[in-house]
């Protein structure tokens, strides 16, 4: 990690900064400082005394906490100089955030793949699976997520949930959504939409059906929140409608029964048409009582 010191400060050492806004207790940059493992520009150990100095860069190895690996293996299905995109399971997560950071799939395909400048386009829950992007040329990341934030890239999802005979399919959902920082579940809130969702019902069969939902936003939770408020909640869902997660590190039972299916998209760089398709099924409706069992998820 690369840290710069702030241009203003009552500091008057290294030290005093980093233990006061990085470590969770003084001891550990304490510790760092006497192993020489905080440096400056010029790769010299800075001490314990070292003056603070605005704008000064110094650099140290983050220590990563142990992480639960997540047993299930990023499928790669395009591969080329410019992207990849995955096909990821149920509970990693994309990007490192908050405790995840080695177990992500950034990581892992920087990892396999050797490409450490790989960068994501956009972003999927940890508890939802699917078609990711990835980015190999920095310089070329903006053009990429631009395609998500300008709402260019065609996506579409397939959920598992109850099936309601009285509910009018296909049907367009639109609310507005907030989620406030720190709160897990977000909420639907007076005001103008800022989420809209058509939902369509693709099969059904012993009370459970195969649904086809089509973004035309990006809200957090969206897809969640909407099937939710139509009163067929997204099966092993741990948030909507009642907050009963998060799911503990290493409890793999009942995947949230989500998944990223499909990713159209005008490649902005080579001006190619692509079409992704995630090769993985739901549980809960191809094997309905595996999923409600004890076992991991596929």
């Amino acid at each position: 990690m690369r840290v710069r010191l702030p241009a203003d400060g009552a500091w008057s050492t290294v030290r005093e900064y980093l233990a006061e806004r990085l470590a969770p207790r003084a001891a550990v940059i304490d510790e760092m400082l006497a192993a020489g493992r905080i440096v400056d520009a010029g790769g010299r150990p800075v001490g314990a005394d070292t003056a603070y100095v605005p704008g000064m860069f110094v650099w140290f190895h983050r220590e990563l906490p142990d992480e639960e690996r997540v047993p299930f293996p990023v499928e790669v299905v395009h591969r080329d100089e410019h992207i990849v995109v995955a096909d990821k399971p149920h509970f990693i997560a994309t990007t490192p955030r908050g405790s995840h950071v080695t177990e992500t799939v950034l990581a892992r395909l920087r990892r396999e793949l050797g490409v450490p400048t790989l960068g994501a386009a956009h972003r999927l829950d940890r508890l939802t699976a699917g078609l990711v992007l990835f980015t190999v040329r920095p310089e070329e990341r903006g053009a990429y997520q631009s395609l998500f934030r300008d709402r260019l890239v065609h996506k579409e999802y397939e959920a598992v949930a109850p099936y309601a005979p009285a509910l009018d399919l296909p049907v367009t959902v639109r609310s507005r959504i907030h989620k406030e920082r720190g709160v897990l579940a977000a909420q639907e809130v007076p005001g103008e939409p800022n989420a809209v969702t058509r939902v369509e019902l693709v099969e059904h069969r012993e009370g459970r059906a195969r649904y086809r939902l089509l973004p035309h936003t990006g809200q957090t939770h969206q897809l969640r929140v909407h099937m939710s408020a139509l009163g067929v909640p997204i099966l092993g869902d741990p948030l909507y409608p009642v907050v009963t997660g998060p799911v503990p590190a290493g409890d793999f039972r009942r995947p949230l029964q989500l998944l990223a299916r499909v990713l159209e998209f005008t490649d902005p760089v080579t001006g190619h048409s692509h079409a992704f398709r995630s090769g993985r099924t739901l549980l809960a409706w191809s094997a309905h009582d595996d999923w409600a069992g004890e076992g991991p998820a596929r």
